[in-house]
């Protein structure tokens, strides 16, 4: 099993460039594919973007050119950096590991592990 810990959320923002850090630990040598995902009050969880271990990403359309997915050289550290948000990116923002090998996963239901989650608030 792997474990995922977020951090960076936790604040409103009314402007500025948050960056989210997911930590792996545990059986990470089984892991193909991390994402993360946002969950707004009353909606389903949803991609926000992911990253395979040969460095393919995906996006969510509402976050292209916006968000950034990337790893540090040792794969230890996942990050979501969040540039020009906006009010609608307001959620909980869920890293995720994914074990299958094959298309890059998109689905909340592809995914194994989950971390606890972050809040990120943003205001108008």
């Amino acid at each position: 099993h792997v474990q995922l810990v977020e951090s960076g959320g936790g604040l409103e923002y009314a402007a500025g460039s948050p960056r989210l850090s997911c930590v792996p630990s545990g059986s990470t040598f089984s892991v193909n594919t991390l994402g993360w995902f946002c969950q707004a009050s009353g909606k389903q969880r949803e991609l926000v973007a992911a990253i395979s271990s040969g460095g393919s990403t995906n996006y969510a359309d509402s976050v292209k050119g916006r968000f950034t997915i990337s790893s540090d050289n040792a794969k230890t550290t996942v990050y979501l950096q969040m540039n020009s948000l906006k009010p609608e990116d307001t959620a909980v923002y869920y890293c995720a590991a994914h074990y299958g090998l094959g298309p890059l996963a998109v689905t909340p239901d592809e995914y194994s592990e989950w971390g606890q989650g972050t809040q990120v608030t943003v205001s108008s």
